[in-house]
C-alpha cells in the first residue's frame, strides 16, 4: 500500500490527469490531497468532479484548504462573495456552465458543495506523518489547532511538532518548483497554477512525481531536497 500526498491543485485538471497517469494508483493505494482544489486555475469544476469520483472508490482523503473555506463562506454575504472572487473565485465560477435561471453560485452543483462541506477534513494523520494544508502550532495536538494555523499560516519557520510525526503540507508556493524538506516537515506546493508543477509524494518511499499544465512530467526523490543539498536532479519523462 502506498500513501501519496498531492498538494494544491488550484483548478489545474490537465496537470492532475498527467500526474495520475504517472502514479497509476492501485486499488490499495491511498491518495491524500492537501486542499486548495479551486481558484486561479481554469478548471476547478473538473478538479472537484475528479476528486469526488476518486473518493467514491475509497482511495481518497481530501483535506480542506483556505480556498475551499473562502468558497464556502462566499455563500454568506455579497461581501464574502466579492472577497472570494478577488482570491481566484472568478476563475472557479467561470469553470461552471451558466444558465439564465441561476446566480453564479447557483451554477455550482449540490454534490460539489457537499464534498467541500462534508467530505473534506481539516487534517489527517498516520503512525508517522500528519497532513495539513498550511501549518500547525508545534505545541498543540492536531485536534486543538486553530483555523488560522491549519489554513492560513505559511511554512516559513515550521518547527517540529510535539507528536514527533513528520508534517506534510502545501499552501506555501515554491516558485522554483522544488519541495522543501526539513526532515520533520515537508512542503510540496510547487505553484502549478503559475509556471510550476503539481507534486505528488509517496510518503514512505520518498518518490516524487511532478506534472505541469502543458503535459510535461518529471520524477525525483524527497531526500534530494534536504537543506544540505544545494541542487536536486530531476528525471524528465516527457
Amino acid at each position: 500500500m502506498r500513501i501519496i500526498a498531492i498538494a494544491d491543485i488550484h483548478g489545474c485538471s490537465m496537470a492532475w490527469d498527467t500526474l495520475m497517469s504517472m502514479i497509476q494508483p492501485q486499488p490499495d493505494d491511498l491518495i491524500i490531497t492537501l486542499g486548495d482544489y479551486v481558484d486561479r486555475g481554469p478548471d476547478s469544476n473538473g478538479v472537484l468532479e475528479r476528486l469526488i469520483n476518486l473518493h467514491q472508490t475509497g482511495q481518497l482523503v481530501a483535506l480542506r484548504g483556505n480556498h475551499e473555506v473562502l468558497m464556502l463562506e462566499a455563500r454568506n454575504s455579497p461581501e464574502q462573495l466579492e472577497a472570494w472572487r478577488r482570491w481566484g473565485g472568478s476563475e472557479t465560477l467561470a469553470s461552471y456552465p451558466t444558465t439564465q435561471t441561476t446566480t453564479n453560485l447557483g451554477n455550482i452543483p449540490s454534490h460539489h458543495w457537499e464534498f467541500l462541506e462534508k467530505t473534506c477534513v481539516n487534517y489527517w494523520e498516520t503512525e508517522n506523518h500528519f497532513f495539513v494544508h498550511g501549518n500547525v502550532d508545534p505545541l498543540l495536538p492536531l485536534n486543538q489547532q486553530s483555523d488560522q494555523d491549519l489554513f492560513g499560516t505559511k511554512f516559513h519557520n515550521a518547527k517540529p511538532h510535539i507528536s514527533g510525526k513528520t508534517m506534510i503540507c502545501g499552501h506555501t508556493r515554491q516558485k522554483n518548483g522544488k519541495p522543501i524538506n526539513l526532515g520533520y516537515a515537508i512542503c510540496i506546493d510547487t505553484w502549478v497554477y503559475g509556471t510550476g508543477w503539481l507534486t505528488g509524494l509517496d510518503i514512505n518511499s520518498g518518490q516524487i512525481w511532478q506534472a505541469n499544465q502543458v503535459g510535461h512530467s518529471r520524477t525525483s526523490w524527497i531526500d534530494q531536497f534536504k537543506p544540505s543539498e544545494s541542487r536536486a536532479k530531476f528525471f524528465v519523462t516527457s
